[in-house]
């Protein structure tokens, strides 16, 4: 998956095909900020919710997205929070984690304009054009500095659903154990017969070239082009089938049943323990950063809050999710590498585990659905606001979602049509159960968020 996606040469976020967009109607996907404006406006709300409950700070307010698209997001947050001055005051730094040369370019030119871009130690460098504040934009969030006593805001929006994934098979008990025990490297001989052949093992499902043979047709009709790679179950365990699924007990608990089908993404568990370490601070050094970098400092009062957007099961382990997606249907995601959007399902009870493993001091609420986050953040009352301020001016100037429509009614129709998108429950028609949001926030006994059955 990361070599699909991001790969230098001909990944699919970081290659410019003929000035191809991925985003929108014409591109592969559409994404809630595209949607409405009124969906980051919210998000916006959210985090000026978080600082008010948090005390209000007056300085050191950092803002923080990963996978920022095509900036959308960042650029409705920040027009939100710009009508709260104390906040706006607050803010410090805000930085982007992105790995596209590209998108980031895209980001550039919306949050910043004609401002100069220049490169920096971390990354790049830029002035927004709300407030003159600083973006900076890194490759990895492990470049975003860490201090104990800055307040970061962190937003993920389908971030985790694009992060690399292992999957594995459960198979039954062998009846003769196996000789060797196959690494990335080489072939290891065993001395004695393995305790473990007599048990269930987790054996991972690689992904392997179709052989030359299966791709010659001669009588095929079909319009879809012949996959160039294919699911293959290991013939023995390695070290990922070994250490992986051992993370918890909700996979161990999946072993007994053969033919069980799980999914895990290290990389997620990473992301997710940065973000509560960031929050809540870390006695411990931090596995998931690089020897090159200096371990999370310990932060004696935590403080910020990280919102989790994407789509995945509430509380089952993903199984077989792994999809393409290309012009807004889904494809195989061994078809076309780099010319595909790959995704796969997010475990958001793994992020909770890893978020509440990394810090004490953090606490993880949710998932809750899209429609109930939404509802409880005022999306009517956000849509109601935009279609008086439409009946006022007679339908000049109202908005992002708007600005190509003609006709107040129509654009009234717009603004209604979007919101009933993002919270829809009906089946394929909407986002409102699709997606979940989750949210890690200092320790506070319990008390719920804004968005998650709290109040303000």
């Amino acid at each position: 998956m990361r070599q699909c996606l991001t790969a230098p040469d001909g990944g699919y976020y970081t290659t410019n095909r003929d000035g191809r967009d991925q985003f929108g109607k014409r591109g592969d996907f559409v994404t809630s900020p595209e949607i409405s404006q009124v969906f980051g406006e919210l998000l916006g709300l959210w985090l000026t919710a978080e600082w008010h409950i948090q005390g209000r700070k007056k300085y050191g307010v950092e803002i923080i997205e990963v996978g920022p698209g095509r900036g959308t997001l960042m650029d409705d947050i920040l027009r939100s929070i710009s009508n709260f001055k104390p906040l706006a005051s607050s803010v410090e730094n805000i930085y982007l984690v992105e790995a596209s040369p590209s998108l980031r370019a895209a980001q550039k030119e919306l949050l910043c304009g004609d401002s100069p871009f220049e490169e920096v130690p971390i990354g790049h460098r830029s002035i927004s054009k709300y407030a003159g504040l600083p973006i900076t934009w890194c490759e990895d969030i492990r470049f975003v500095p860490s201090k104990p006593e800055k307040t970061p805001f962190i937003f993920a929006h389908e971030f985790f659903d694009a992060l690399p994934i292992h999957a594995f098979q459960s198979v039954p008990a062998s009846k003769t154990s196996p000789h060797t025990l196959t690494t990335p490297t080489d072939q290891i001989s065993l001395n004695a017969p393995s305790p473990e052949a007599s048990k269930p093992q987790w054996r991972e499902l690689l992904v392997l070239p179709v052989a030359p043979s299966s791709l010659i047709t001669t009588t095929s009709q079909s319009k879809e082009p012949k996959a160039d790679f294919q699911l293959s179950l290991a013939k023995a365990s390695n070290p990922s089938s070994l250490l992986l699924p051992a993370q918890s007990q909700r996979y161990k608990a999946l072993l007994p049943t053969s033919g069980a089908v799980i999914e895990i993404s290290p990389e997620s568990r990473s992301y997710a323990a940065e973000f509560a370490r960031r929050i809540g601070g870390s006695t411990t050094a931090n596995p998931s950063r690089s020897s090159a970098l200096p371990p999370a400092p310990h932060k004696s009062e935590p403080s910020g809050a990280a919102l989790i957007v994407d789509y995945g099961p509430s509380s089952t382990v993903p199984t077989s999710s792994l999809r393409g997606i290309r012009s807004h249907q889904l494809v195989s995601p061994f078809t076309s590498p780099g010319e595909v959007d790959l995704s796969a399902d997010v475990d958001f009870t793994a992020l909770a585990e890893a978020a509440l493993g990394a810090s004490e001091k953090v606490e993880v609420h949710g998932p809750v659905e899209q429609a109930d986050f939404l509802g409880q953040m005022g999306i009517h009352d956000r849509a109601n606001q935009l279609i008086r301020a439409l009946d006022k001016k007679g339908g000049a100037g109202s908005g992002a979602d708007v600005s190509r429509s003609s006709g107040v009614e129509e654009r009234k129709t717009i603004i209604r049509g979007a919101v009933e998108r993002l919270i829809s429950r009906l089946p394929g028609r909407g986002m409102g159960t699709l997606y979940k949001v989750l949210a890690i926030v200092p320790e506070r006994g319990g008390r719920k968020p804004v968005g998650f059955g709290g109040d303000f």
